[in-house]
């Protein structure tokens, strides 16, 4: 067996392992089961490439979508690992089994229902395995924010080949899912490695809508690279995205409704570009392995924590400093509600609305929204973490339960079918044409709100909803929820977090290139020509943190340049050469 450390450096470019990387490996070198649970960007994928490399025989990987499956495999070949896939994209089947019983394959990477299928397993028997990684296994749980059914059929075929080291991956699960992947997938108690779940390279940002074109088009203005917006809907993913193209920034839209082909193309133009705004649903999910994304943003809440966690978790991969943004209203959390009663099963609604109220409470908190993030996963933070809004900006907290209650009551002698701008109207005693028609102005709530109270009313309004205590009807008012009573009651307090005027001051100039030196520009230009001849994203050829130090050493040889953190023997080979001109030129 190949010795650790060496193919680490010489393949990977790498000088030591990374957190939890060494142990997880570790066991899986000596043949045991294990789940490592490891932030995205942790290096995930170093704990299996690096065993089925120093182990005889091919690493197996389960990998739930193609493009992510295609885009690990490019990766891997540009290391220097031969690598391959068998899809239904795939047209070289036959030369892909033919490489694989010749044991001509570091890595064979799989969908879960070719690797549960007995006809593919009989396969497998022709070759030794060196090990089975199951990534994304989050999937496997009902529990988690991901259920994939063929995740369940695995389990026959891990026990067909029970001596062969099998290693779950994750960067995803709390507690309960943790726990249903160990069963699931037969893997001892002793073998769960948890790295932790901190991204301390992202900046969280959290606020209400308030003209959303307006707020992402200020994001899109301050942020150059590239970038996702996670969507409601498929129309908004493409009227988002035609805006942003308007003003003249790189934009596209993905969604499950679009032809394959459309898709296809459009996820490939993100992935080589360094600067489009993807706008999307959440079908832009898994398959995203580039590692270069500057921001995240949310056009309205996700389904859950862990949800928000997996999808904020694509930007800033490479380690880089980057922006998570989630803009909400009220509005989408009595969607969420009615989508839960009427759309999940009855067995799951219990633990789906527990979710949704732990959202609330991140969106709503006046804390540290790190520090709520990393609760939730079951870890102990720090009370303030430095790199979110509520830290870098804290914001007011008033105390509002007389306005809730004033609200509460309004809905309530008003009938329970009218919005926020009727109640409001009332509240503030405003007399308009439809008020006097329905005698709301004779109501007893009839301009019980001042002027001084009356900018509260819409934040009220919005609190209330996240919490329960209100509900949208289906004609889009406004009735009591089941949290109103206790509010009404004195027997719970509002607390009400009021934003500051202006968000938190974003970081500029701090990726690409924060000193502005014109060799990391020529070094850019360099990584996209070469790129673009080979057909593979720039980040396959060199992430910017290893141009960077390219341009802060200036190496003046192939040996020096080796030395470079990310520059395996593959990648000198290819484009060593290359490089060095680039730098002497600049010399």
């Amino acid at each position: 067996m190949a010795d650790l450390d060496s193919i680490l450096r010489e393949t990977f470019g790498f000088s030591g392992f990374r957190s939890v990387q060494r142990d997880v490996i570790d066991r899986v070198m000596a043949g045991a089961h294990s789940l490592a649970v490891m932030p995205t960007g942790a290096g995930k994928s170093l704990c299996y490439q690096i065993p089925a490399l120093a182990r005889p025989g091919t690493g197996l990987v389960i990998s739930p979508l193609i493009a992510l499956m295609h885009d690990q495999v490019r990766a891997a070949e540009a290391a220097g690992i031969k690598a391959a896939t068998l899809t239904s994209a795939d047209a070289d089947w036959a030369a892909t089994q033919d490489r694989f019983r010749a044991g001509d394959l570091d890595l064979l990477y799989v969908a879960p229902e070719r690797a549960s299928g007995d006809g593919f397993q009989a396969m497998l028997e022709a070759t030794p395995l060196s090990l089975i990684a199951i990534d994304e296994a989050h999937c496997v749980s009902e529990w988690g924010h991901d259920f994939r059914p063929d995740y369940r059929l695995l389990r026959p075929m891990l026990d067909r080949f029970a001596d062969v080291p099998r290693i779950a991956l994750t960067a995803t699960a709390d507690r309960h899912t943790r726990e249903d992947i160990l069963a699931h997938l037969g893997i001892p108690d002793e073998g769960l490695i948890v790295a932790g779940f901190d991204r301390p390279n992202i900046r969280y940002i959290v606020q209400p809508r308030a003209g959303l074109p307006k707020q992402i088009k200020a994001l899109t203005d301050e942020q150059p690279g590239a970038g996702i917006v996670y969507t409601t809907s498929r129309a908004a993913a493409e009227k988002l995205s035609a805006q942003i193209a308007a003003t003249g920034r790189s934009a596209r839209a993905y969604h499950a409704g679009l032809p394959a082909e459309e898709r296809a193309a459009n996820q490939a133009a993100f992935v080589a570009s360094e600067d489009m705004v993807m706008c999307a649903t959440i079908a832009f999910g898994m398959g995203i392995d580039k590692p270069d994304v500057r921001f995240v943003a949310h056009a309205g809440i996700p389904k859950s924590i862990e949800a928000y966690y997996q999808e904020t978790g694509r930007a800033g991969r490479d380690g880089d400093p980057a922006e998570a943004h989630l803009f909400w209203g009220a509005e989408d959390f009595s969607r969420a509600r009615r989508r839960i009663e009427e759309e999940v099963e009855p067995e799951r609604r219990a633990g789906e609305r527990t979710r949704l109220n732990a959202l609330g409470g991140l969106v709503e908190t006046a804390t540290c929204r790190r520090a709520i993030l990393l609760r939730h996963f079951g870890e102990s933070p720090p009370e303030r973490c430095g790199n979110c809004d509520n830290c870098l900006d804290p914001p007011k907290a008033v105390d509002a339960t007389e306005t809730a209650r004033k609200f509460l009551s309004a809905v309530y002698r008003t009938g329970q079918r009218y919005g926020m701008g009727h109640v409001g109207d009332v509240l503030m005693g405003n007399t308009t044409e439809r008020i006097e028609k329905l005698g709301h102005d004779r109501l007893s709530v009839f301009g019980i709100v001042d002027a001084d109270e009356a900018p509260m009313i819409r934040p009220v309004s919005r609190a209330l909803q996240t919490r329960e205590a209100l509900v949208q009807t289906d004609h889009g008012g406004l009735a009591l929820g089941p949290a109103a009573r206790a509010i009404l009651k004195g027997e719970e307090e509002v607390a009400l977090v009021l934003p500051p005027a202006k968000p938190a001051r974003r970081r500029r100039n701090a990726t690409p290139n924060p000193v502005g030196d014109p060799l990391f520009d020529a070094l850019r230009e360099k990584r996209k020509a070469i790129a673009t001849e080979n057909a593979v994203p720039p980040y396959v050829v060199f992430h910017d943190a290893t141009l960077r130090e390219m341009a802060a050493i200036r190496p003046g040889s192939l040996g020096a340049l080796s030395r470079i953190s990310g520059v395996g023997e593959a990648k000198l080979a290819r484009y060593g050469e290359d490089f060095l001109e680039v730098i002497a030129a600049h010399g």
